[in-house]
């Protein structure tokens, strides 16, 4: 095949930009990720000779070699893993993993800072060579397939293809360095890095020099060593060589089970938010050994989707070493491997949430969203997510939780009072939450979606109905809040106008509204949309809305504040010239409750037409 040359994708051209100019303050991590793509590269193949034999006929021993040669200004990292063909070059050496595409575009800044902790979070560790490389060249054959394959480039937009006469089984970069970083071919620089950043490898890493060999990291897999043996340094670049990340993990959680079931964790919280955290297929990043050999990093049965935030590895003593992917998906022993750590991390951080408030708000501002997805799928264990979960409130600036919440209840009051919505800024101004504030009664601010679902699902919390403020019927004149402004307020409208006011509204609005109601819970806007008892909540229907799974809406109650000088002139001029005088101001009405609720007016055209004409008959007036 002749030498093939391509472009690459618009995300990585714009990635080596930064890579080259500006990713790293320090350079050498360069190695460290070239070194944690061949050890995993090692761990699949070790995994797929479980079952293929004959995969590793005649190199059996996994290593990684690190060849500097001074005279030529290269250094080779070269691996006996899985290796690639044609397609995994393209694929993995081209682009950029396709579900983060959109969003690493969207979220670069063009600051150097913010834009290298982006990179990190986006596992693109392979275009780091080019931070001290001219030219990058590849050359690989995959494991079991008979013809190899060499991959170059120069960074600077497109790189060529070609196939390799010789090429041994596994991986071999060869990266041809800047005058700058002639730093990284002596030999002592190149064992200080690998014993620094892996360390922990489990496979040998070995310095080639003159022709003489040196292992020089430990080659134990490191979450079988003592707690007491470990350095938090080690910790830390575990966790950036098993999650492939940059950032500081926030937690770190070793432990070893022993009973009926044998396992190990090194489980990590990320400091930062992964980019994919929110991606639709939720896929969980634990890596599952047996008896210290890779098996999968997809093991989907051992991790909870609401947990898909952590990082590590799971080491299995009870699984046996030919166990499929498919078998994990109903085997015993790992459902009893995932009910122990899902145990055991909600303990750790109930501890953390105890002894560090303010850290574990960090944690909550990061996975709070996705750890209470937890309340309503893991139906078990929701007496022990809910006390770890933090809300934000009419009450207070920072977080707060049920409980807290519980003990500020007024008297009289018997539910505790929540809003939904998108954002918090927009929430805390809502109409619906005017008599709530008028009288000091706290209400939880929730803006996250799965706060529309495990809500009902859990329904009262200490034996208090979890209700929302924007249902009709709330009677709050029972409830002894703060009333030093309530004799303040203006005096409402006769409750006889109001009333024939009222009966004008539904007339002239008919379906478009459930009903039309006085409110005591509006105390400076005129008149708001709220949900009849049963009804879906207006925030659910506009997420449904949104992913296009509800067509039509369903018609709102309409309430109304007597006490307002709008709402006090229409009673006035219906009574005075009957309800067609009020007619566009009733529609009006509606669309401004419409607006506030985040949702366009009915009919645009309409509502610019009818805002006109009551603009003009003001101006005539």
């Amino acid at each position: 095949m002749a030498e093939e040359k391509r472009e690459f994708q618009a995300e990585v051209a714009k990635l080596l930009e930064i890579v080259v100019h500006s990713l790293y303050s320090n350079k050498e991590i360069f190695l460290r990720e070239l070194v944690s793509n061949a050890s995993d590269a090692c761990d699949k193949l070790r995994y797929a000779a479980q079952t293929e034999a004959h995969l590793t006929d005649g190199d059996g021993e996994y290593r990684i070699r690190l060849i500097p040669d001074a005279a030529a200004g290269t250094l080779t990292i070269a691996d006996n893993g899985i290796g690639m063909n044609r397609d995994d070059l393209v694929a993995n050496l081209g682009t950029i993993a396709k579900s983060g595409t959109a969003e690493f575009m969207s979220r670069l800044s063009g600051d150097a800072g913010k834009d290298m902790t982006l990179i990190g979070q986006f596992g693109v560790g392979f275009y780091s060579a080019f931070m001290v490389a001219d030219t990058v060249r590849v050359v690989t054959r995959k494991a079991g397939e008979e013809h190899g394959w060499s991959w170059e480039s120069d960074g600077k937009g497109s790189f060529t293809i070609a196939e390799a006469a010789e090429a041994p089984r596994g991986a071999t970069i060869t990266l041809t360095l800047r005058d700058d970083a002639r730093e990284f071919l002596e030999t002592p620089r190149l064992k200080s890095i690998v014993k620094r950043y892996s360390d922990h490898i489990a496979i040998p890493v070995i310095v080639t020099e003159d022709g003489k060999d040196e292992t020089v990291n430990s080659a134990s897999a490191l979450w079988t060593r003592s707690k007491s043996d470990i350095r938090a340094e080690q910790y830390k670049e575990f966790y950036h060589h098993a999650a492939h990340a940059f950032d500081e993990p926030w937690l770190t959680i070793h432990y070893k089970a022993e009973g009926a079931i044998e396992y190990t964790g090194l489980l990590f919280v990320p400091g930062s938010k992964p980019f994919d955290i929110f991606h639709p297929d939720r896929k969980q990043h634990l890596k599952l050994y047996v008896k210290r050999v890779f098996i999968t990093d997809q093991a989907e049965e051992l991790l909870p989707p609401y947990l898909r935030f952590l990082r590590g590895v799971v080491d299995s003593q009870d699984l046996p070493l030919n166990v499929s992917r498919e078998m994990l998906q109903h085997n015993p022993v790992l459902a009893k491997i995932k009910s122990g750590l899902v145990k055991r991390v909600l303990s750790e951080l109930k501890k953390k949430a105890a002894d560090d408030e303010a850290s574990y708000a960090v944690f909550w501002e990061n996975f709070g969203a996705v750890l209470k997805e937890g309340i309503y799928e893991d139906f078990e264990r929701k007496a022990d997510i809910l006390p770890l979960c933090r809300f934000r409130s009419t009450a207070t600036e920072g977080w707060t939780t049920l409980d807290e919440a519980a003990g500020r209840m007024k008297d009289g009051q018997d539910c505790l009072y929540f809003a939904t919505g998108d954002d918090l800024a927009a929430l805390k101004r809502s109409p619906q939450l005017e008599g709530f504030l008028a009288k000091g009664i706290e209400v939880l601010l929730l803006t996250d979606p799965i706060d529309e679902f495990w809500v009902p699902a859990v329904g009262e919390w200490a034996g208090k109905p979890l209700k929302a403020v924007t249902e009709g019927g709330i009677d709050l004149s029972t409830i002894k809040g703060d009333d030093a402004a309530a004799g303040s307020r203006p005096e409402p409208a006769a409750a006889e106008a109001v009333e024939t006011l009222i009966g004008a509204l539904k007339l002239t609005l008919g379906d478009a509204v459930k009903d039309v109601r006085s409110s005591d819970r509006l105390t400076s806007s005129a008149v708001c949309l709220v949900a009849e008892s049963g009804q879906m909540s207006i925030h659910l229907e506009k997420l449904l809305k949104a992913h296009r799974q509800l067509d039509g809406g369903q018609s709102r109650v309409l309430e109304i504040n007597p006490r307002h000088d709008l709402i006090k002139g229409l009673a006035r001029t219906v009574k005075a010239k009957g309800r067609e005088a009020i007619a566009d101001m009733a529609w009006l009405l509606l669309d401004q409750a419409r607006i506030v609720e985040g949702e366009p007016p009915a009919d645009p055209v309409e509502f610019a037409r009818r805002m006109a004409a009551v603009m003009a008959g003001g101006l005539t007036a």
